[in-house]
């Protein structure tokens, strides 16, 4: 397996930027770019990296859609290792010589543009927005064009690009930042001590009323703290969910939350999938 680490590129992402402040700029411009989170999993899964860095939850628009889809399809063979948490700070960006008046066309990753709603909405709400794979495709995108067209995007896509910073700053909160998860094959399995961070699927296995409430009731009857709580499809039918919980612990050594994943599992209740145990990030400079 390449010891390689892959990321959602190309160069000057979001994605990128969390890659630098974890692992620094010079290993960082060795590590593989790909065009999209399930290019990522995809090379995980087939041992072309060892691990990928994937945005996975935004502290304004919530859990990133393509990525927890991505992990219940790789279920039992990609998991969580670890975390990086990093602010992100949306610009405006466009070719050299336009104007924020003169901008006719907004396209971005729908992650940054929906960060960003208000702002575009007071704005430049006239002007559609189109999506692109990635922020720094869109800020690529949008200096080849000089058409009016405009991105948004982060200050290192600018400078790679060659673009120019419209209006800064324009997210619709201040305080915005994005958990990335690094994903592998293998769990990091450890019981160093420190804040550790157990993730899960529970698959509910069968719809009854207080079918959650008996899962968060095991969590709570132990002090087991959750730190995320999120549903998606089960894509087996319609009005069926999986319900993805970050709990505080590592599930090798901490015997509360050991008791609580085992009355959940053995009791019936839900289907628990391990997405992995791992240190609790620290949040980036």
């Amino acid at each position: 397996m390449s010891g390689t680490i892959g990321y959602l590129g190309p160069q000057g992402t979001f994605s990128e930027e969390a890659l630098i402040a974890w692992i620094g700029a010079d290993q960082a411009s060795r590590e593989r770019a790909y065009p999209s989170i399930p290019a990522c999993f995809a090379a995980v899964a087939s041992g072309e990296v060892r691990e990928a860095l994937v945005p996975i939850e935004n502290a304004i628009e919530g859990g990133v859609s393509q990525t927890l889809d991505q992990l219940i399809a790789h279920q039992g063979g990609i998991v969580i290792r670890g975390e990086v948490i990093h602010p992100i700070h949306h610009h405006l960006i466009g070719a050299p010589g336009s104007t924020l008046a003169g901008v006719t066309r907004v396209v971005s990753h729908p992650q940054a543009t929906s960060q960003c709603g208000r702002w575009l909405g007071a704005e430049l709400a006239d002007v559609p927005v189109d999506p692109a794979l990635s922020t720094a495709d869109a800020v690529r995108g949008a200096v080849e064009a000089a058409d009016g067209t405009a991105a948004v995007g982060n200050r290192r896509a600018a400078a790679i690009y060659g673009g120019v910073i419209l209006a800064e700053d324009i997210m619709d909160a201040p305080d915005n930042r994005t958990r990335f998860a690094i994903i592998g094959t293998d769990e990091v399995g450890s019981t160093d001590p420190g804040v550790w961070t157990t993730s899960i699927i529970c698959s509910i296995q069968k719809d009854r009323p207080g079918a959650l409430l008996s899962i968060l009731q095991e969590f709570a009857l132990r002090a087991v703290n959750l730190t995320r709580l999120e549903s998606r499809p089960a894509r087996t039918g319609l009005g069926r969910y999986v319900f993805f919980i970050d709990a505080e612990g590592n599930r090798h050594r901490d015997l509360p939350l050991q008791a609580a994943l085992t009355a959940i599992e053995d009791g019936g209740i839900a289907h628990v999938i391990s997405l992995g145990c791992y240190p609790a990030a620290t949040e980036a400079a």
